[in-house]
């Protein structure tokens, strides 16, 4: 009986432990700051830990109004590389908390 309880109370502490460093990766999360590049590095797409864009940098040699739609898909694409590196980061951090232990799909932070 007494094992039972002992067993129990360190998962609780096991439980307590995993929730602080949850809690410490979505602080760092916030700060941290991942590039999403495309067209050979003339559009750069900044973006969080949590997927809030920060900042979009754009080379002075794109505007031009012939090629504004080509701006403009270059930027979907950054954004989009910007939020893929997000996600495997946080799936390496994720993995590194939970020992390895694979996520429910569509999990997020």
């Amino acid at each position: 009986m007494f094992d039972k309880l002992k067993d129990l109370g360190g998962l609780m502490q096991q439980a307590q432990q995993m929730q602080q460093k949850m809690q410490e990766l979505q602080a760092a999360l916030e700060r941290l700051e991942i590039v999403g590049t495309s067209g050979a590095g003339l559009v750069k797409v900044t973006v969080n830990g949590k997927n809030e864009t920060r900042r979009i940098e754009i080379d002075a040699s794109l505007f031009k109004p012939e090629d504004k739609g080509v701006v403009e898909d270059l930027i979907v694409a950054a954004a989009n590389d910007a939020r893929g590196k997000v996600e495997e980061t946080v799936q390496a951090q994720m993995r590194d908390i939970t020992g390895g232990l694979p996520l429910p799909p569509g999990f997020k932070l």
